[in-house]
């Protein structure tokens, strides 16, 4: 029987530990598995359905229903609604692509930079059902085959990614309804102690990656040599990881991992960024806290609390990317279950609200700015629909409401260069909103 490790570690590096030895000597997985039938591709035959623009996802996903969108752009034009009355979530401007917005203080303190690629996304996910987050993840019925959104990009990126595993990965998972699946399979959760374990221990495969190197290397010398044509050697030279570039991986990895002390959502970004340079998923799951299921949250002190927080954590993980050169090479995204009511009468905890949502994508592919926006409904406050072509919420927009959450959807195919066709809508008035890319 398999120990605990040993199904992480295949987990994370695949059949034989391929992923390793990817890792150990920088030529891709696909060449590792299969060297000849690599050297036999031409150029531009690399099995890559995205048109261009791929990306590494980490997806911030909460069955909590978490109440983000009480305090994001878009929900400070009409003085009904109610927001925190805690300093720390007062009001201010915040710019983005050069038009000014109102939103929580914390949202304020991200930087320039990061605010210009910034989406705040005002859906609809028709739900008021914590265990329902598996169907608003498979965009409630408008992906193909059930797919979770999360997978089925993982699943157009990884080709393109070169990465260990199509499956996505994640490493925040705190209920069921938040696990992932692929493909119908039900994926593992891998917590940042966990992966801290198995990886950096002395009988750690960390440890090991330069003898495991120059085998690896010495396994292929003979075929690289025979069949080989001379630009296809210069391209794997110049894919081959020296051994002064090997040991600065492993250390830098080794130190990120050493600074793991739980499974907090800090820590989660710290594992994600790993598992990245790693290049073992397209697409790594977190959660990040904004609040939690907050009907009796008096005063909205745990929403404030943990929006401050939660922004916080956003911006040191844009940080911790831009130090290790992948600010253009990551996109985060999130997509939770429902958001939370806005009117009057909830200053003392807030209720499941089915009608309006907030998602945030933030990264190269996007340029930054508000999608959609709310309206009153009924007693409460809910999302309107959007004009496609400007992304602008209002009562006359050609995209329906119901049809907001696959519209995300085809967006985010859009974003990284896949078919935005695969995603479907209720009425079929779901379109890409290319005003929110870049």
């Amino acid at each position: 029987m398999l120990t605990r490790r040993e199904a992480l570690m295949s987990t994370l590096f695949g059949a034989g530990y391929v992923g390793l030895r990817a890792l150990a000597t920088g030529l891709p997985v696909s060449f590792l598995l299969d060297p000849r039938k690599a050297l036999a591709l031409q150029p531009g035959e690399a099995p890559c359905p995205t048109a261009s623009r791929p990306q590494y996802v980490i997806f911030n996903t909460s069955g909590d229903g978490d109440p983000i969108n009480a305090s994001v752009p878009g929900t400070y034009e009409d003085p009904k609604i109610v927001h925190s009355r805690f300093p720390s979530m007062a009001p201010r401007p915040l710019t983005i692509q050069g038009r000014t917005y109102t939103a929580a203080a914390p949202w304020s303190t991200l930087p320039p930079r990061v605010l210009d690629r910034t989406v705040f996304w005002h859906l609809m996910t028709d739900t008021p059902v914590h265990s329902h987050e598996p169907e608003v993840l498979r965009l409630m019925g408008a992906t193909p085959a059930k797919e979770m959104l999360p997978s089925l990009l993982a699943k157009q990126l990884a080709p393109c990614l070169g990465t260990i595993q199509p499956q996505p990965i994640s490493v925040g998972a705190l209920t069921p309804s938040e696990a992932l699946r692929y493909a119908g399979a039900a994926l593992p959760v891998v917590p940042p102690l966990a992966l801290k374990a198995t990886l950096i221990s002395e009988a750690g495969p960390l440890r090991g990656l330069q003898p495991l190197r120059d085998a690896t290397l010495e396994q292929l010398h003979d075929l690289y040599r025979a069949d080989a044509t001379r630009a296809q050697r210069l391209y794997l030279d110049s894919l081959t990881t020296s051994q002064a570039q090997l040991r600065d991986i492993k250390q830098e990895l080794l130190d990120t991992l050493s600074s793991i002390k739980d499974n907090s959502a800090a820590s989660q970004m710290l594992a994600a960024i790993t598992l990245i340079r790693m290049k073992v998923s397209p697409v790594v799951s977190v959660h990040i806290p904004f609040g939690g299921d907050n009907h009796r949250d008096i005063g909205l002190e745990t929403e404030s609390n943990e929006t401050v927080t939660g922004v916080a954590t956003i911006a040191s993980l844009m940080e911790q990317l831009a130090s290790a050169g992948l600010a253009d090479d990551v996109t985060f995204m999130t997509l939770n279950v429902f958001g939370r009511t806005l009117g009057p009468g909830h200053q003392n905890g807030r209720h499941h609200n089915h009608n309006h949502q907030v998602s945030l994508t933030i990264g190269k592919p996007f340029r930054g700015g508000v999608v959609g926006g709310v309206g009153p409904q009924r007693l409460d406050f809910g999302s309107l629909n959007v004009d496609s072509k400007t992304g602008v919420g209002h009562a006359d927009g050609d995209i329906k409401v119901a049809d907001t959450l696959g519209a995300f959807g085809q967006t985010m195919m859009a974003a990284i260069g896949a078919d935005p066709s695969l995603i479907t809508s209720p009425n079929g008035t779901a379109k890409v909103i290319t005003t929110a890319l870049s």
